[in-house]
């Protein structure tokens, strides 16, 4: 699958090392067993400090490469990439507990591979020099950026920050998840094959709690890009505001679904149940709160019901499965308390709920979930709850269920489900949130990613994740033959 060696080494200047402090390691648990499988270096300031400086060093002549340079290095990435794409799902599948047919190999390591070649894509439609008036633009890369990633989809939310770094022209330091190690070391070594200069791509494991902050503060460091915890945001925004840094957050999300009046029950509830269920609930724009018509509450139901009794849990080896593990003792447990706060504060369980899901002794698994006749000021239908728990809410007309789905501190995601199309697109403008999925449509790369109010700001994938890595230069006073070699 990997070196293991890699796992108590650092990715620091083109080479695995080992850290400049004194050893610290923390045990890789296998979610579907809640035993330990491996164990990580965990990484120290000092440890961030040596990457930091890598990339410091290395930015000057990787940002001077042309561009059509670039470009063909994230296509070789490409080519490495596909090649080891074996070793990702395996990867994924051992430290998140993702089914490895279902989810790993159809979604989770593809994911990866889908953002570099969507970076290249975008890159040779972009303009990062050209003329404006009198002044002549030029797009440079913004430097040095530090970029934190979280376990949920590993290669996915890694990818979608590296791939469009290294197309800019920036130089970087990863921190992955501690959570989820395995998928990034395969990375490195993917970029290291692949001829990434040296200190251009550095990487340390370690806590976030103690990694993120030395990155964010750090002063050769001018850019910060996060997925995480609203939580995480704010201690990242703090540390980076003294010196000032670009800081680009993608965070919670409590993502409407609403479900029009006349629209096909079966196909729209069903998808809904499904697509919150995947990857044990564990996406940020997962469709938990589910908003259907106050007349057609008992006919939703039972078509959730339906649809939970056909989700397999299991084994994420078995190819049957197709929701495995919560990834983490941690999370795992935030679920079963939200579940159980659901049920004190009256909420409808109509499936699942906090009782172990019977061929599973061990492990953090949790039954598929799904609360109805739910009011948006219970606390299921407010926070992120990040587990395979869905909220119905009933609503009244559309008006009502606009209000409901924008009545969330969070504006990740939304969904709208409806026979009519062009009502179902009148009813997604009028979401406050940075996306809307029509009909149950998927993600694209090449659209942005990124979410309004306490979700984050910045947005990623396609064109607009490359200008994230961008700085913006107005030369003025040249005269209209001048051009940048």
């Amino acid at each position: 699958m990997f070196e293991k060696s890699h796992l108590q080494q650092f990715y620091i200047d083109g080479k695995w090392q080992s850290h400049v402090t004194d050893e610290q390691f923390g045990e890789v648990i296998n979610p579907a067993t809640g035993e330990p499988t491996d164990k990580i270096a965990f990484g120290s300031a000092e440890d961030i400090d040596l990457a930091v400086r890598a990339a410091h060093r290395a930015f000057p002549s990787f940002a001077s490469w042309k561009q059509s340079e670039r470009n063909e290095l994230v296509e070789q990435v490409c080519s490495v990439y596909e090649r080891r794409m074996g070793d990702f799902v395996d990867a994924i599948t051992a430290e998140m507990g993702a089914p490895r047919e279902y989810v790993s190999r159809a979604a989770q390591a593809p994911s990866g591979l889908g953002h570099f070649r969507a970076a290249v894509e975008a890159a040779e439609r972009l303009h990062f020099r050209y003329r404006q008036g009198t002044a002549f633009i030029v797009r440079e890369p913004v430097g040095v950026c530090a970029l934190i990633t979280p376990w949920n989809w590993p290669m996915n939310q890694v990818a979608c920050k590296v791939a469009p770094a290294l197309i800019a022209g920036c130089t970087m330091v990863l921190k992955p998840s501690q959570a989820a190690p395995y998928s990034a070391t395969v990375l490195a070594e993917v970029l290291h094959e692949a001829g990434v200069p040296a200190g251009v791509f550095n990487s340390v494991q370690g806590e976030g709690a103690r990694l993120g902050g030395a990155l964010s503060s750090h002063p050769l460091v001018d850019m910060v890009s996060l997925t995480g915890s609203n939580m995480a945001g704010e201690q990242v925004t703090r540390a980076a505001a003294p010196t000032a840094k670009r800081v680009s957050l993608e965070l919670g999300g409590k993502s409407a679904n609403i479900i029009l009046p006349g629209a096909n029950l079966d196909e729209a509830v069903t998808h809904g149940v499904l697509t919150m269920m995947y990857n044990s609930g564990q996406t940020c724009v997962a469709p938990s709160r589910m908003l259907v018509p106050m007349d057609s509450i008992e006919e939703v139901e039972r078509i959730a019901r339906k649809a939970c009794a056909t989700i397999v849990v299991g084994d994420p080896s078995d190819p049957h499965t197709t929701m495995g593990p919560i990834a983490n003792e941690r999370q795992f447990k935030k679920v079963l308390s939200m579940i159980a706060s659901g049920q004190q504060e009256g909420a409808k369980l109509i499936y699942g709920g906090t009782q172990r899901p019977d061929n599973c002794p061990k492990g953090f698994y949790v039954q598929p979930t799904v609360f109805s006749r739910v009011n948006n000021r219970m606390t299921i239908a407010q926070e992120e709850i990040f587990g395979p728990v869905l909220v119905i809410i009933p609503y009244e007309d559309l008006t009502d269920a606009v209000e409901i789905a924008n009545d969330s501190p969070f504006g990740l995601s939304g969904y709208v489900y409806g026979a009519d199309k062009a009502q179902a697109a009148a009813v997604a403008a009028k979401l406050r949130t940075g996306m809307v999925h029509l009909n149950g449509a998927p993600v694209d790369f090449q659209a942005p990613w990124g979410g309004y109010k306490q979700s984050g700001n910045g947005r990623e994938w396609g064109a607009w994740g490359i200008e994230e890595f961008l700085e913006t230069k107005a030369i003025l006073g040249v005269d209209e033959h001048f051009s940048l070699a």
